[in-house]
């Protein structure tokens, strides 16, 4: 990050689970990204049943002078989760915080080369 850029952070955000051991693949996304990016502020938010929510990690960031961020549903599919929950939630964050640049991106299950990675996985099994 230059000194005239904007702090900025992505959150990972999740279904959530009752295992606690549910999230580990999530903090190893997370390892991983700061691993190749260490200037890269990395945090968790999980829809239910974990904590923190969106709205506590977005808030959490915004306290700590965050000004851009962007959230990443780790999701393979496309249901209601991701069609109404999320956009909804996103969109409380965005009323609470205008002043914040808060965006989305699709989930990982729709993206190409994670659908290819999986199936390379699966195929060498």
């Amino acid at each position: 990050m230059t000194s005239q850029s904007k702090p900025s952070a992505i959150v990972l955000f999740g279904h959530g689970a009752r295992d606690e051991r549910w999230k580990e693949p999530f903090i190893r996304i997370k390892e991983i990204i700061q691993q190749e990016s260490p200037e890269q502020r990395v945090e968790l938010a999980f829809l239910e049943l974990m904590q923190p929510n969106l709205e506590t990690t977005i808030s959490d960031l915004v306290n700590s002078g965050v000004q851009a961020i962007k959230v990443v549903p780790v999701f393979l599919g496309q249901g209601g989760h991701i069609r109404k929950d999320f956009p909804e939630l996103l969109e409380e964050c965005r009323k609470k915080y205008p002043q914040i640049n808060l965006s989305s991106q699709p989930a990982i299950g729709e993206d190409l080369g994670v659908l290819q990675a999986i199936a390379k996985y699966c195929a060498h099994q």
